[in-house]
């Protein structure tokens, strides 16, 4: 039997209306979205496209001002208490506390999150992302690919059902790069997870994902499969079509978009 698409999925995440302002600065402005169960979607977009703060209020860190946020049938903020420990985040804008150790930071995150036999996962852990030669060090002393890989044991230290992440492979050499993506690709294959990825690697976007959202100065600008948007836009790869959404220009002979989906006319 062939598996579900991803259209006809239930919805692991459901935007509607997400508003955010900072000030006088309106970083979301009204966009919807949704995210099947078991699929990658890519969030893209310039900085100060609001990529961060709608993450943000997805993890229940940053109150909305307008819309709602509905994740595995809770509302967020409202019923975060029951999301979090089915949920986790990984950004290496991030820190770990620098004065703990990896083994003890991971215990800490271990019990906010109410892991079962904490001592054996973290073992697994230790295992699966080789941190044994650097798991008694302090986190503050660690090399970029060792945080790396402590963040994304971290990020999946309770095994949670969707996954948020904020440009994971920014500023990585390209071996520890590729190293976080196959791991991604592992646990999501071993588990069904849902991921919703930020990024501006479109070839990891292109990689990961089944599903794109662009968000241009706080807004839905255009959305749909990579495919799917490269033959729209008549372009060769998602680079070319994101600098094409930023600058507000289109390929000579390419088709004329679809009328856009009601998240994009906030």
């Amino acid at each position: 039997m062939t598996a579900p698409g991803p259209a006809s999925r239930p919805l692991a995440v459901e935007v509607r209306d997400l508003a955010k302002s900072f000030g006088t600065v309106r970083a979301v402005d009204g966009i919807s979205f949704e995210v099947p169960r078991g699929t990658v979607t890519g969030l893209l977009g310039g900085n100060g496209a609001g990529k961060t703060t709608t993450i943000g209020m997805l993890m229940g860190l940053i109150l909305p001002d307008g819309g709602s946020i509905r994740i595995l049938d809770h509302d967020m903020p409202g019923e975060r208490a029951a999301l979090l420990e089915r949920m986790n985040f990984e950004s290496p804008y991030v820190d770990m506390p620098h004065r703990l150790t990896v083994r003890q930071n991971l215990n800490v995150f271990g019990r906010l999150y109410r892991v079962a036999d904490l001592k054996a996962r973290i073992a697994e852990l230790v295992a699966d992302f080789d941190l044994s030669a650097f798991v008694d060090r302090k986190a503050g002393q660690l090399s970029a690919g060792q945080k790396t890989r402590v963040a994304l044991a971290k990020a999946l230290l309770n095994r949670p059902e969707v996954l948020l992440l904020d440009e994971p492979t920014a500023s990585l050499d390209p071996d520890t790069a590729d190293w976080v993506r196959g791991r991604l690709e592992t646990y999501r294959a071993a588990t069904g997870a849902t991921i919703l990825l930020a990024s501006h690697n479109m070839p990891e976007v292109e990689r990961l994902c089944d599903d794109v959202v662009i968000l241009r100065r706080g807004r839905v600008e255009d959305r749909g499969a990579p495919a799917d948007l490269l033959r729209r836009y008549g372009r060769d790869t998602l680079e070319e079509v994101f600098l094409d959404v930023a600058r507000g220009t289109r390929a000579e002979g390419a088709e004329a978009a679809p009328p856009r989906h009601p998240e994009a006319e906030a």
